[in-house]
């Protein structure tokens, strides 16, 4: 899989409530409490291993951290903007 040219990441992230940080597409989500943030992550994990594509995560309390990136490619690819679309449909 090929990375995703700047014209096409910055297209892409209009849509989404990402950002862009260098190779990664990064969001960081604020949460009610712990118990929140870590059915969040719950989520996030379901659909990341429905679509064999993981981010890393950090949890810190009530804010989850998500960066996208595709490490055998080097960069943002298209794995990553599906990922991070079905990420923001977990509301």
């Amino acid at each position: 899989m090929s990375t995703l040219d700047d014209d096409a990441v910055a297209s892409a992230l209009a849509g989404l409530a990402w950002e862009r940080e260098g190779n990664e597409l990064v969001k960081t989500v604020k949460l009610k409490d712990f118990a929140q943030a870590m059915r969040f992550v719950n989520a996030v994990a379901e659909a990341a291993e429905a679509a064999n594509h993981h981010p890393d995560i950090s949890i810190s309390w009530n804010t989850v951290r998500l960066q996208l990136s595709t490490h055998s490619a080097g960069g943002i690819t298209q794995k990553d903007l599906d990922l991070a679309r079905r990420i923001d449909g977990l509301g």
